[in-house]
């Protein structure tokens, strides 16, 4: 029997051309795609920002950030707000497009196997993973944040 302690509940992310992998702890809420509001001298992965529960939050296309693909919000996207793990209080959570609904999933060590082929991560990846059958990535989401951060404060 497996020690349940090793087990995580995470959630595959589909976003254009690739799967992301992240802790479902990470995720707060899972909207329906609007057109966000443009934010002045973004860069083009910063879509703009959309209103959530008082907040702006910068919505992000994780694609066109790691140079996967060009993504474009549209009928059947769908937002995910996740919690920021860098603790800006200002920024406490932001945006991510994304392609449909997430998919719950349970993530062991030993459904869990690296892709030896790190060098080729983009930009914002930290691992190239396969979970039983699916290939993803694993979002680095601390320096996504930074960029995040980086971009709202030239835009400001």
């Amino acid at each position: 029997m497996s020690d349940s302690s090793n087990i995580i509940r995470g959630v595959l992310i589909q976003v254009a051309d690739a799967r992301l992998l992240l802790p479902n702890a990470t995720i707060a809420e899972v909207l329906s795609y609007a057109d966000p509001e443009p934010v002045a001298d973004a860069p083009d992965w910063l879509l703009g920002r959309i209103r959530w529960r008082g907040w702006q939050l910068p919505l992000v296309a994780f694609s066109r950030f790691t140079g996967i693909a060009d993504e474009r919000g549209g009928l059947g996207s769908k937002v995910i707000v996740l919690k920021a793990l860098g603790g800006d209080p200002k920024h406490p959570f932001f945006a991510l497009l994304t392609q449909g609904f997430p998919r719950l999933v349970t993530v062991t060590e030993a459904a869990l196997t690296s892709d030896s082929d790190d060098a080729a991560v983009p930009e914002g990846v930290l691992a190239r993973v396969r979970l039983n059958e699916d290939d993803a990535l694993l979002p680095d989401l601390v320096a996504l944040e930074e960029k995040i951060g980086e971009a709202l404060a030239i835009a400001a």
